[in-house]
């Protein structure tokens, strides 16, 4: 299929961007409508991630893993993506899970990480409950110090990697009545006792990612594990989804893409009145909207993670990246089933998938409403 192909690469970033995009063309795209169709988390699949090194890129080099910049590390959300978005919400959570950590924790703690993903785990991050989603400072989880140990109680939900992670980033709050001020992070590993699995969600989309609830009753915590130090929680996790927030723009990007290129391929061999649907201008140019926009929303997610690798923090453009980002991906992947007609409408085909995937990139890790509110925000400041 043709594509839209990426300039000014590394010869490092073209090795990686080729061998993820090898992996989901005869891996990952080839069985995605199995695991959708029966919800069957895809174990083999995970496996052959983890074995590849695509959980441990963002490691630094010191605990086992390859250091890549957020550029490089877009290219292979991307590619990912463009294999199927579940699946690369499942990598990527191991990239959100490591991100606290390296922002606020200690070489100890970072230690802890490298040792679960080095040896085959998953990380999931767990900020999200029912009545603090967009609202994260009103989340009810609490912990209560007890010794050299912290307690914590609660549910969160819509936790990605919830029944299959080896370590947890917990976000917990003193008192609910603080707010902001009262949250606290943690480092919960699997197994620790009254840690478990709750409701596993039946989702429209990303069905090839396991998301569910993660419950905590009486959960023992070691102090050492304490993110940063207590009253931080709000603070981390708010630097940690500036630093995820443009990924998720290149994983709404790479799903998009699949459409586009599913579209333009069909539009090459679909013939009507004489010739192929594509030079008829009217799909031609929606053709080269689709076009546009993606090469748009790329470069403004490869320049929000030029800024976060050269250490400017603008969280308008974080945000502006993961929201166009994800419009975009919804505009296209529609555009995409208008062109194929009923074919794409169809669950026989790929299209339909791929939209009821793109939904959830306008509203995980910060409803689009929610980066509207932050870059007005900023530049009404």
């Amino acid at each position: 299929m043709a594509t839209l192909e990426r300039y000014l690469l590394t010869d490092e970033q073209k090795d990686l961007q080729a061998m993820v995009r090898e992996f989901a063309d005869k891996e990952i795209i080839p069985r995605a409508k199995e695991y959708d169709l029966s919800g069957e988390y895809p174990k083999d699949l995970v496996k052959q991630a983890v074995d590849m090194g695509l959980t441990r890129l963002s490691l630094p080099k010191k605990y086992g893993g390859e250091a890549i910049d957020n550029q490089t590390y877009a290219i292979v959300k991307e590619e990912l993506a463009r294999g199927d978005a579940g699946f690369s919400v499942t990598i990527g959570a191991c990239y959100l899970g490591v991100m606290p950590v390296k922002l606020f924790g200690n070489d100890k703690q970072m230690q802890k990480v490298a040792d679960c993903l080095n040896s085959g785990g998953l990380m999931a991050f767990g900020l999200t409950e029912a009545a603090a989603g967009s609202d994260s400072a009103s989340l009810k989880t609490t912990y209560v110090k007890d010794g050299d140990s912290y307690i914590l109680n609660g549910t969160k939900t819509f936790i990605t990697n919830a029944s299959v992670a080896s370590l947890y980033t917990i976000f917990a709050t003193k008192d609910p009545s603080l707010g902001a001020k009262g949250i606290s992070a943690f480092i919960v590993e699997a197994g620790t006792p009254g840690l478990s699995a709750g409701k596993e969600e039946d989702k429209m989309g990303i069905r090839l990612s396991n998301t569910g609830e993660v419950v905590l009753q009486d959960v023992r915590v070691p102090a050492e594990n304490l993110l940063g130090e207590e009253g931080q929680g709000f603070k981390i996790a708010m630097n940690t989804l500036n630093q995820t927030r443009p990924t998720s723009g290149a994983g709404a990007i790479g799903n998009a893409m699949f459409a586009y290129e599913y579209a333009l391929q069909y539009a090459k061999e679909r013939k009507t009145f004489g010739k192929p649907i594509g030079k008829h201008q009217a799909v031609g140019f929606m053709l080269a909207d689709m076009a546009i926009q993606l090469e748009a929303a790329r470069q403004m997610v490869n320049y929000a993670a030029r800024l976060m690798d050269s250490g400017i923090v603008v969280p308008r453009v974080f945000s502006s990246a993961k929201a166009f980002g994800s419009d975009v991906c919804m505009k296209v992947v529609l555009d995409a089933v208008q062109i194929v007609g009923g074919y794409g409408y169809s669950r026989e085909y790929p299209l339909e998938k791929r939209l009821r995937d793109a939904k959830i990139y306008q509203i995980f890790e910060g409803t689009n409403q929610i980066q509207r509110v932050i870059i007005s925000g900023q530049i009404l400041a």
